[in-house]
């Protein structure tokens, strides 16, 4: 099923010309610094809203916000099959968008202790990799998975990782595409984790996402962002901003600098929220209580100011533009 799959994508060709031609190679990422937008940043307008449609992103990310990437999300995917894959595609063309990555979620945990369970999370991920492929993204995102809770006592964690994500690497061999995992909470945000499978599994085209805000409890933003960076083939620069237009949670402009002085070089990813407390079931700090049954246009008018916020300082401080 999944050589058909890939035949229906009319992606097999491609992926089987590359090899021959070149060979195994590393997946190549964008080098030349650029902003690109997670399409999570305005997911309520897409949940709650109804106020667009995946095909819709590629006009709303150049048109309402002068962005040059977009970092989809498979669960705005609403039927991928070809000629919607070929829609999207034309999309992006008209408005001079590239398409960066697909985030993927919801498709099984690649750290289960079964292994059945975990290699069938792997199998669910290919046509991901199949529709990043053809699309043209260089990356697709997977989350780790594994326990939310006590993962240091868990000796075999890095292992079952290590060998779920091979499995899903070999399917992705030829297909010039990078597999990365974001730091989402729980081990996947513990460096002692992620940097012991990335060693583990020693492969060119697997790395990591760093994400700003997804830090457990009482670690240190700054040192596990240092650790992550030699492994960073993106960075997903998460902002979460006060109604006064402060930034209490993080410093981000410290965590800009210290992913161009690792040499990082690619898009930018903005993954922001405004106006909303950090945390499920969190208290609100003053300035920052969000509107209570916001309106459809209320909430778009939060996630664009949250977006233009964050694109303001991606600009001022990686890219050296002034207003």
């Amino acid at each position: 099923m999944a050589q058909t799959r890939r035949e229906f994508l009319g992606v097999s060709a491609a992926v089987a010309s590359a090899a021959v031609i070149s060979g195994v190679r590393a997946a190549e990422r964008p080098t030349t610094n650029d902003i690109s937008l997670a399409a999570w940043s305005i997911n309520r307008s897409f949940f709650v809203g109804k106020r667009w449609k995946n095909l819709d992103l590629p006009r709303i990310v150049r048109e309402d916000f002068g962005i040059n990437g977009i970092e989809f999300v498979n669960q705005f995917f609403e039927n991928p099959v070809l000629g919607y894959l070929n829609q999207l595609k034309r999309n992006g063309d008209s408005f001079g968008v590239k398409f960066v990555l697909i985030m993927v979620d919801g498709e099984g945990d690649m750290a289960a202790v079964e292994k059945k369970d975990r290699i069938q999370a792997a199998i669910a991920h290919r046509k991901w990799i199949d529709i990043a492929h053809y699309l043209g993204c260089h990356a697709i995102r997977c989350n780790l998975g594994g326990p939310r809770q006590g993962w240091k006592g868990d000796k075999d964690l890095i292992s079952r990782s290590a060998e779920s994500f091979t499995h899903l690497l070999e399917y992705a061999k030829g297909a010039n595409l990078n597999v990365v995992i974001e730091n989402h909470g729980g081990a996947s945000s513990d460096p002692a984790v992620l940097v012991p499978i990335m060693k583990a599994v020693n492969n060119p085209d697997f790395g990591i996402l760093p994400d700003f805000g997804n830090i457990n409890q009482g670690d240190d933003h700054y040192e596990v962002l240092r650790q992550l960076l030699p492994y960073a083939k993106g960075i997903s620069v998460k902002a979460s901003w006060a109604q006064d237009e402060t930034h209490p949670g993080w410093d981000l402009e410290k965590m800009l600098r210290m992913c161009m002085d690792s040499g990082y070089q690619g898009f930018w990813g903005i993954e922001s929220a405004y106006g909303r407390p950090r945390g499920r079931g969190a208290a609100a700090p003053a300035g920052q209580q969000a509107q209570a049954n916001p309106t459809p246009d209320q909430i778009w008018e939060q996630e664009s100011k949250g977006v233009r916020l964050t694109k303001a300082v991606i600009e001022r401080v990686v890219l050296k533009k002034t207003s």
